[in-house]
């Protein structure tokens, strides 16, 4: 449980939303000691698609782990990414919109507050089935994070 913790502050940080006053740490900063990142402080990149990417956080945790916490906003009727798996651990956390999580074989629903956890090597994808924008928050861990 112990290796939780810094997950569960991830997940606390960016549940309490944008308007937070928060210092502007660099988005490498060594994650050494007890912060708060600016989630709205980093470029957005706008992808081919429509969709949107914001990298919060890349680092490694006092204890070893890699980590990258970034957010996605997926358009309404955006082509998904095709199913694809990942050389990590990942929980995503919607903040917005509804989602489609295709993953081994199942099709789920999520919807703002859910968070989906994809295991190393899961072949995945996520797709908005909504009528608004999905945003969502991907704290990755682990595995290929490094690069």
């Amino acid at each position: 449980m112990t290796n939780l913790r810094p997950l569960a502050l991830c997940i606390a940080l960016l549940s309490i939303g944008r308007g937070v006053s928060a210092q502007n740490a660099p988005v490498n900063a060594p994650l050494s000691e007890a912060r708060i990142f600016a989630a709205d402080a980093s470029l957005v990149r706008k992808m081919a698609n429509g969709a949107e990417f914001r990298s919060i956080v890349h680092g490694e945790l006092k204890t070893g782990e890699s980590v990258d916490l970034h957010e996605t906003m997926q358009p309404v009727g955006t082509v998904p990414s095709p199913l694809h798996a990942i050389q990590h651990s990942e929980f995503i956390v919607v903040r917005e919109g509804m989602i489609v999580f295709v993953h081994e074989g199942k099709v789920e629903r999520v919807g703002p507050g859910g968070v989906m956890y994809v295991a190393l090597g899961t072949i995945h994808s996520l797709k908005n089935v909504g009528d608004v924008p999905a945003r969502y928050v991907v704290i990755a861990i682990g595995g290929d994070v490094k690069k």
